[in-house]
């Protein structure tokens, strides 16, 4: 049976390749929100296609999509990507994702310089071809130089949303199988890294062959990499690769972690075993003179006590800090997605969101959340049709009229998303942004300015006294766009002088704070905000990565503003 993965990947590439074909932007659009729909849908579109079910009753679901749906459950095969498939090299959708050339240069290469994958295009532009093509020059040519990395990470790993669903998908797989006893997932995906190059999935059975033939019946397999003993390989979606590996009960825990890595930790956790005489690898810890007399490792409790510590959370297990005295007595008060009170970053309808006010708050509430604060765009950002004044102040009057109906219980607080210019000016005035309850100040244009300037911008922003948090401090779009060049120490030392929050933006596009810059945040001292920039309701279940790239930092809840109470967090606005 075609999965839904399947379904919205087919046209996923179907939007790109009739991008570079130069196809109507409405079309596009369509496959892609098709996509989103399929992938984002909690039931079986095949299933639903077997039951008869008219698919266009799903939301982002044409009648174009549901009979192409329809074709591809149906037959296995979609003729018209199979055809663009022959008119367009597939390869050029990496080309098209290099920040700074986009489809219509990406085709453009393709006709003129025949670049069809990434590697032919390095060589163009270290050719100097590139910069004598009319409308690129050297100054395109050596920003795609620069960008290529970027892309080229970008093709061969998934963003912790995207492997999330393709565990989901393999996890329920492997769970119809009866000779699974127990399973899991290690390797960086257990980490809670922001990408994921591959995935180790762990499996306790007494039946080996009935697993393996069962994982190699996954309806997501396109090649069978290899099948060993106790290990087999298989490629998914995208040339994905997936590894199976199946250990006995006594070795389980001692096998996750291994697995889970990273390898500095695992360096660091072999050398404390040798220092005591002993020696550590996936099936165990045994005796370093006996390597016959197995020790531990039927749990990960197990392998750790038995070196002299506490089980570690997976998420911290990078060796920054793990090992030193006195850190462990934080580990089980970790934040954690129930510590979240919170969104302080919002979007509506006004601006660039899929839903109301209302409606984003009863979804909040539902999702067991206090409070919120819409923050809609400022008018910088003309593009998400942003607020001036007059649409701000009329929208916080009508956040006074919900809230003067509700029992008290929920509270939404009027907020902006105010964007930083160029000359480092707040969008709007100081008399409008002294009546918001929230302001949360932003970089959206001039990205590429010095050092210097960006700096001086985000440090204007927080000495102004109505603004309360940077949001996506760096700028990053992970996989697409670098951080901007800022002097984060300097914007830390300044929010810690003025008392405001940075925030950890919990899209998996964007985790800005990264890990790293997480941990200077609260090392000095600095309160963060974890949101989700939701811009629709469905948004609003991103914030568990922000909450997994908070444990990478070791943060706790005391260390986050939306973990306070609805009653704390308004003694906090109040300045009190």
């Amino acid at each position: 049976m075609t999965t839904n993965i399947e379904i919205a990947t087919a046209f996923e590439e179907m939007a790109d390749l009739l991008e570079l074909s130069g196809e109507n932007a409405f079309r596009i659009r369509a496959y892609r929100n098709g996509a989103k729909a399929i992938r984002d849908s909690s039931e079986s579109i095949a299933q639903l296609i077997a039951n008869g079910t008219d698919l266009t009753t799903i939301d982002g679901i044409g009648s174009t999509l549901a009979e192409k749906s329809v074709v591809l459950v149906t037959t296995g095969h979609l003729p018209q990507l199979e055809k663009l498939r022959i008119e367009v090299p597939p390869t050029l959708r990496d080309i098209m994702r290099v920040p700074g050339v986009g489809a219509k240069k990406a085709m453009r290469l393709f006709q003129e310089l025949q670049v069809v994958d990434l590697q032919s295009l390095r060589a163009v532009c270290e050719s100097g071809l590139v910069a004598e093509l009319k409308g690129f020059g050297a100054k395109t040519q050596q920003s795609i130089l620069q960008n290529m990395e970027i892309a080229e990470k970008a093709a061969h790993r998934l963003m912790i949303d995207e492997a999330d669903y393709l565990v989901d998908q393999l996890r329920t797989h492997m769970q119809t199988c009866s000779a699974v006893q127990r399973l899991d997932f290690a390797g960086s995906y257990r980490r809670g890294k922001e990408t994921v190059g591959d995935l180790d999935l762990l499996v306790i059975s007494e039946n080996i062959a009935m697993v393996m033939d069962h994982f190699g019946a996954f309806p997501g397999v396109h090649e069978i990499i290899q099948r060993g003993d106790t290990k087999m390989s298989i490629r998914v979606t995208d040339s994905f690769q997936v590894d199976l590996r199946v250990v006995a009960e006594n070795s389980w825990g001692a096998a996750l972690q291994y697995f889970t890595g990273s390898k500095e930790h695992n360096v660091h956790i072999r050398g404390l075993a040798k220092s005591k005489g002993m020696k550590i690898n996936e099936y165990g810890v045994f005796d370093a003179d006996d390597e016959s007399k197995w020790l531990a490792g039927t749990t990960e409790q197990d392998v750790y006590a038995i070196v002299g510590l506490p089980w570690v959370p997976p998420e911290l297990r990078e060796d920054r800090g793990e090992f030193e005295t006195g850190k462990q007595s934080i580990w089980n008060r970790l934040i954690s997605l129930s510590d979240i009170r919170g969104d302080l970053h919002m979007h509506t309808v006004a601006t660039d969101g899929e839903n109301t006010i209302e409606e984003m708050a009863e979804a909040a509430r539902s999702r067991g959340l206090s409070y919120i604060a819409i923050t809609d765009h400022s008018k910088r950002v003309s593009m998400a049709r942003g607020l001036n004044e007059v649409a701000a102040l009329a929208q916080w009057a009508e956040i006074d009229r919900i809230n003067a109906k509700s029992d008290g219980s929920f509270h939404i607080f009027k907020g902006i998303e105010c964007d930083i210019l160029e000359d480092g000016r707040m969008d709007l005035s100081d008399e409008c942004l002294a009546q918001a309850d929230w302001v949360t100040a932003s970089i959206h244009y001039g990205q590429k300015q010095p050092r210097d300037q960006i700096t001086q911008r985000i440090l204007n922003a927080i000495e102004n006294p109505y603004v309360h948090a940077i949001s996506h401090p760096t700028g990053r779009l992970i996989g697409r766009r670098e951080a901007y060049d800022v002097d984060l120490s300097a914007v830390i030392q300044a929010a810690k002088k003025y008392r405001k929050c940075l925030e950890l933006n919990a899209n998996p596009s964007r985790l800005d704070l990264n890990d790293i810059n997480t941990i200077a945040a609260i090392d000095a001292g600095i309160t963060i905000t974890i949101n989700t920039d939701a811009h629709s309701i469905a948004n609003m279940d991103l914030m568990k990565y922000g909450v997994i790239q908070a444990r990478r930092a070791a943060v706790l809840p005391e260390n986050v503003l939306n973990c306070k109470s609805l009653d704390e967090i308004k003694r906090y606005l109040s300045g009190q």
